[in-house]
């Protein structure tokens, strides 16, 4: 079973991205699998209004493990299984938190063994007025695409494209990571959810 990993920085979309591809996959009631920091594991079935409502929040850092669903996708004749991961947000500084700091390294762990890589941007906040110059080869979002790009399975999925200034977000997403395959999603109103299915379905 190829492992599909959602990551990126706090509070771009990650668990509801996950939740709203398994739901769009026609995932009823998601059974999820929780795998703390410490290598405890353990499952959960929820309805899926309220997964999104208990596990998407406004706050960072909601996320503090790892978090993932199994979802069929059909393949030709066949189907193959692919376990979609929900990570905790990534950060340039050492977080004050042990637990978060623990949570980060998991998920950095994870990512070198996917297969397939979903880099979550807020294009919303790119768009926005006070995040207009741009990124050195130090920032995070920058450092996963040099990392994680050349390895194949991988695009970036511009995220809250329903919210004003996203548009020119995401053209600046696209002129900053030129060569990258870039996807226009809302996680919220399931706009783009179409193409990164088809993504996750060309790298099975």
């Amino acid at each position: 079973m190829k492992r599909c990993i959602v990551l990126g920085k706090p509070n771009v979309g990650k668990t509801l991205l996950v939740l709203r591809l398994a739901d769009y996959m026609k995932v009823k009631d998601v059974d999820i699998t929780f795998q703390d920091p410490g290598g405890a594991k353990y499952s959960r079935k929820y309805p899926m209004d309220i997964a999104v409502r208990e596990l998407v929040g406004a706050l960072p850092h909601q996320t503090k493990c790892l978090q993932s669903v199994s979802i069929e996708f059909r393949a030709g004749k066949g189907k193959k299984t692919v376990e979609l991961m929900d990570t905790t947000g990534l950060i340039e500084q050492i977080h004050d938190d042990p637990l978060t700091r623990k949570a980060m390294a998991q998920t950095l762990s994870a990512l070198r063994g996917a297969q397939i890589i979903i880099h979550i941007i807020d294009a919303h906040l790119a768009g926005h007025e006070d995040a207009v110059s741009d990124p050195t080869e130090r920032d995070l979002d920058m450092q996963l695409a040099a990392f994680a790009g050349p390895r194949g399975g991988y695009c970036i999925v511009a995220n809250k494209m329903d919210l004003p200034g996203a548009k020119r977000g995401l053209a600046r997403i696209r002129r900053l990571f030129t060569g990258y395959k870039v996807l226009p999603v809302s996680a919220a109103t399931g706009e783009g959810l179409k193409e990164v299915r088809r993504h996750v379905l060309r790298n099975l």
